[in-house]
């Protein structure tokens, strides 16, 4: 299976008034797994269409190998999309579901045999072809859906949050299945998701949107440890934000505040060394699994953190957090760590 680089310049989609895509300019390596992340709303269903040709462009344009596509209808275009829905035919079998675009394309019948069955081979359901798709599970009908979209041999696969449909065991697993399925085609593939869980542990690297336009482009190691801003922290999992100075510990003089994360965050009885310490006071103590959720107070400022055994509300403690799990923010609200830290590829010391 043959793969391509795909390159977006300037791509720009209206829907009346309202401009959904904003100047979007990206670069997807040949091969490589690339994840849009972002809120309900942010365009990156949008941008997965236009890609596919189902959403047309108001300026701008999008290339496949330095070969422009902007003009050619969805059918013309070197990608294969699956869809949130699956759109399986419930009337045809698995069989029949992943031959149907193969019969589209004037495939015969004995070709059409020998793809299909390498499909079915490559998904661990050989078994499978003469059932409905009715009688299928949901993790089932997702394989289908994905091999209906592989078995044309496209050179750019879209996936339209595939894994949402399921539930978390599933979805898991699933992604562990999908991921290395992509390696080992070597297939370009470009996926939707709002899960951040999801992208970190699927994607080369993440595109970050918001309000119709690119915020971050990074590696998944490089967005989670320096989001580009706050509002991309806060995506990211950052819920608390504080003000501090260099004095109390030795962190960048310039920063405005620090955000950390609760699960980074420890509930003491006396300061460690190496830490943002400060007094706070217990709100609140909830069980969450393998540990406990409690939320302080300190300064006049509410805070989460992590805590090993219940806290009681109103107890003096020390709000802990390790100086690298500290992520600074200017006054502008941008993140202080260095750039190159952003970039794709690049590891975290």
């Amino acid at each position: 299976m043959q793969s391509t680089s795909l390159t977006l310049d300037n791509v720009t989609v209206r829907m009346g008034q309202n401009t959904i895509l904003d100047s979007i300019s990206l670069s997807v390596p040949q091969g490589s797994f690339t994840c849009l992340l972002g809120p309900s709303g942010c365009g990156k269903t949008t941008l997965l269409r236009a890609i596919a040709g189902f959403a047309p462009l108001e300026s701008g344009d999008m290339a496949i190998d330095a070969v422009s596509i902007a003009a050619l209808p969805p059918e013309k275009r070197q990608t294969a999309m699956v869809f949130q829905s699956y759109a399986l035919w419930p009337h045809m079998s698995v069989a029949e579901n992943l031959a149907y675009p193969l019969k589209l394309r004037g495939i015969d019948r004995a070709s059409r045999a020998r793809k299909v069955a390498r499909i079915l081979d490559l998904l661990d359901l050989a078994e499978f072809g003469a059932r409905s798709v009715a009688s299928l599970s949901g993790g089932q009908r997702q394989r289908i859906a994905l091999g209906r979209a592989l078995v044309i041999d496209p050179p750019i696969l879209l996936l339209d949050e595939p894994l949402s449909n399921l539930d978390a065991a599933i979805r898991r697993n699933l992604r562990s299945e999908l991921r290395q399925l992509q390696r080992q085609l070597g297939i370009t593939t470009i996926m939707v998701t709002h899960d951040q869980e999801e992208a970190l542990s699927m994607a080369d690297t993440i595109v970050l949107m918001r309000s119709g336009k690119i915020a971050q482009v990074a590696a998944p190691e490089a967005l989670y440890a320096a989001p580009v801003d706050i509002d991309a922290a806060r995506f990211m999992g950052v819920e608390n934000f504080i003000t501090t100075d260099s004095g109390e510990m030795g962190v960048a003089s310039d920063a405005a505040c620090f955000g950390f994360r609760s699960m980074s965050a420890s509930i003491c009885l006396h300061p460690l060394a190496g830490h943002l310490n400060r007094k706070a006071v217990v709100i609140d103590s909830a069980y969450a699994g393998d540990s406990y959720q409690v939320l302080v107070k300190s300064d006049g400022e509410l805070f989460s953190a992590r805590s090993s055994t219940p806290q009681l509300a109103g107890a003096q403690v020390i709000l802990c957090v390790p100086a690298d799990a500290l992520i600074p923010f200017g006054a502008d609200k941008n993140c202080l760590i260095p750039t190159d830290y952003r970039t794709p590829g690049r590891t975290l010391s």
